[in-house]
């Protein structure tokens, strides 16, 4: 069954540093998540091999190797070579020597390694079992010694050996089990369940990065929801996301939110998510309503959220920097936060308003949420199909038209460079959007004016 999976590139590559390192008298096989993925049917992102080579051993039989995690046994053996496309495809396959670990004193690292000649020792040491299997590309066995055949048929997450040891040894594996859980559909084993409950506040232990990437998979592979109703149940979320914890219980409008309260809405988003979607929208999506616990209050007429969007600006600024996420990446879900109220007035907005809007960067993205929020709540796409209407018949030129004047026009119609120029411009612009004006001349007629006004005053 899984050979006749074996026949992407890096299939075939790994296989043949298999083959390799057996012709040269060392044991290696397949490991971990892609043998997992090969029983499940599933296509592997990547290819491990577990060997009994050491590091020197495995650099000096694939000369061109890069020693990341030597100290560990990891080493990665590049592939380069030009695709059938004639693309230059460049990536690694991770080669890692048997072995069995010391203690983990910073929730990461072992501080000793002692490096093995046996597979099943090495096994031992690795997180679940479903990720502990090993495969004989050649003979096409599987060699299974924790079980983890059997909790793939259970459909069951279970740490290897002493849960407690394994999350010790490295924190974040407790975020690793809820995201293969949620992935995978599968349960988590009790005991193994009981022990991420007792550890959970040492998540903290885990660099943001770290944490960060473990998040962002659980947003983007599809099965946001079940990942964080675990992270809930799990007591994980209120340590990695609290301002998300406390969504739970702050009662919405019925009018608007038939739904339930800022968390049930938030997951009905997170439920829409698609496999494979951007990390700046599954970000947006799950901090759109991050400023609605801190601004609930209950007026006479219904339950009001006075300012939070600009408030979740600026918590999700803060979430964005914690997380150690790009500026570009910040700005875009700081802007997807700061404007999905703005729909609401879509049919109202000037042209020129409406045309600034719609050429947001990124604008899909805010048309995502926005559908989102809506399907999640009242159901109502009223405004999203206004929006696609207007995208679908107004020309990219009318929404982002060359400028009539710069800057340098303005120089050399004799106007002194100042903070004036940047409102004139601006109002040049606006009247360019909203059709008043088609011309340089006009538009230099347009700012006369305004010279004209401002020195009168």
């Amino acid at each position: 069954m899984i050979r006749a999976q074996l026949i992407s590139d890096k299939a075939q590559y790994a296989a043949r540093i298999v083959r390799t390192l057996r012709e040269r008298g060392f044991a290696a096989y397949f490991a971990g998540g892609c043998v997992r993925d090969l029983l499940l049917q599933r296509d592997p992102a990547d290819y491990d091999v577990a060997t009994s080579a050491t590091p020197q051993e495995v650099m000096s039989i694939f000369p061109k190797t890069y020693a990341v995690g030597a100290q560990f046994g990891v080493v990665l053996v590049p592939v380069l070579r030009d695709s059938e496309d004639g693309e230059r495809e460049n990536y690694s396959i991770e080669v890692a020597t048997f072995r069995s670990d010391g203690a983990y004193s910073d929730g990461r690292h072992p501080d000793q390694v002692k490096f093995s000649k046996s597979a099943e020792m090495d096994v031992q040491r690795r997180d679940f079992t479903i990720n502990g299997l090993l495969y004989d590309p050649e003979s096409g066995d599987v060699l299974d010694y924790v079980d983890g055949r059997a909790d793939l048929g259970r459909k069951v997450i279970r740490a290897i050996g002493n849960p407690h040891q394994r999350f010790a040894e490295d924190k974040l594996r407790m975020l690793r089990a809820v995201r293969f859980a949620a992935r995978f559909g599968y349960t988590i084993e009790p005991q193994t369940f009981s022990a991420i409950k007792e550890l959970a506040a040492q998540i903290h232990q885990v660099s943001h990065e770290r944490i960060r990437d473990e998040v962002l998979k659980m947003l983007t592979e599809g099965q946001a929801k079940p990942a964080f109703e675990l992270l809930d149940e799990s007591t994980l979320l209120q340590h990695v996301l609290p301002e998300i914890k406390k969504m739970q219980g702050v009662a919405q409008p019925q009018e608007y939110h038939p739904e339930g309260d800022v968390w049930v809405h938030t997951l009905l988003l997170l439920e829409g998510l698609p496999a494979g979607c951007s990390k700046t929208l599954a970000l947006g999506v799950l901090l759109h309503d991050v400023g609605k616990p801190p601004t609930f209050r209950r007026a006479p007429d219904r339950i009001r959220f006075d300012g939070h969007a600009e408030i979740g600006t600026k918590m999700a600024a803060e979430i964005c920097r914690r997380f150690r996420m790009s500026n570009e990446d910040t700005d875009q879900v700081c802007a997807l936060v700061a404007n999905h109220m703005r729909f609401g007035d879509v049919k109202k907005m000037k042209e020129s308003t409406l045309k600034r809007f719609l050429r947001l960067p990124d604008f899909d993205e805010h048309l995502a949420l926005h559908r989102l929020d809506c399907l999640s709540s009242h159901r109502d796409l009223e405004l999203y199909d206004f929006v696609r209407e207007k995208i679908a018949t107004m020309p990219a030129e009318q929404i982002r038209p060359e400028p009539l004047i710069t800057g340098n026009d303005l120089i050399a119609a004799g106007y002194k460079p100042g903070p004036q120029f940047k409102e004139w411009l601006t109002a040049v612009e606006d009247a360019q959007l909203e059709g008043a004006i088609q011309t340089k001349e006009e538009a230099l007629a347009l700012v006369e004016r305004m010279a004209q006004q401002e020195s009168s005053r």
